[in-house]
């Protein structure tokens, strides 16, 4: 058990999947967040649009 242990931290291939996994997440957590605002804004506008027309 502590060879497999042993083997898999001189492993860098699981290192960098790691990385890729952060910073795929981070681009997630932005993305996410700058919809949000675009979102907002979207629904602001269609609200007066809809507002004018009416």
């Amino acid at each position: 058990m502590l060879s497999i242990f042993r083997r898999a931290m001189k492993d860098q291939r699981g290192a960098t999947a790691v990385e890729y996994t952060l910073i795929a997440s981070l681009i997630a957590v932005a993305a996410i967040a700058s919809m949000r605002t675009v979102g907002a804004k979207v629904t602001n506008v269609l609200g007066s649009v809809g507002n004018t027309l009416s």
